[in-house]
């Protein structure tokens, strides 16, 4: 989770909302990301997915059996959808994501039994740290103003409410 923070963290330097992830096979980290919905001027440049697109290049397939994903907030149900097709075994997060979270805040796509493969979940590692991340981020883009719950927006904007 640590190496996911130090993405989340780069995503903050790039004023992006501070997501991160990486992807982990037999105890190598095989891609990472952050989010990059801003820079990239992509909707679909959430963490995870960036983590995925990068460990799938190296493995040479668009399945990443095995793998252990970790992101710094609850997937989206995009996201999870896409761990879902690249059947990950497992998806370890700090923080749930009560606004957009598709694994257990909003939804539960990893665990829905009418899907064909299901993804183990471990939650709440250095949800604090990725809490006070984001915390920090909106607050900042707030004017320092009132300390508001994150949206938990991927690619929230810098006027969100």
């Amino acid at each position: 989770m640590q190496e996911a923070l130090s993405e989340a963290r780069r995503a903050r330097d790039l004023d992006e909302v501070p997501i991160g992830a990486v992807v982990v096979l037999a105890g190598e980290v095989l891609g990472r990301g952050h989010n990059r919905t801003r820079t990239e001027v992509d909707p679909t440049a959430h963490a995870e997915l960036q983590a995925l697109r990068e460990a799938a290049r190296r493995v040479g397939a668009q399945r990443l059996v095995g793998a252990t994903v970790y992101s710094t907030l609850e997937p989206c149900f995009m996201c999870a959808g896409a761990l879902l097709h690249a059947r990950v075994a497992r998806v370890v997060w700090a923080a749930r994501d009560p606004k957009f979270g598709g694994c257990a805040s909003i939804g539960s796509v990893l665990s829905d039994s009418r899907l064909n493969h299901r993804v183990a979940i471990t939650e709440g590692v250095e949800a604090e740290a990725s809490a006070e991340l984001l915390r920090t981020f909106f607050r900042s883009k707030r004017g320092g103003g009132a300390q508001l719950p994150p949206d938990g927006d991927h690619g929230a904007s810098s006027d969100a409410p």
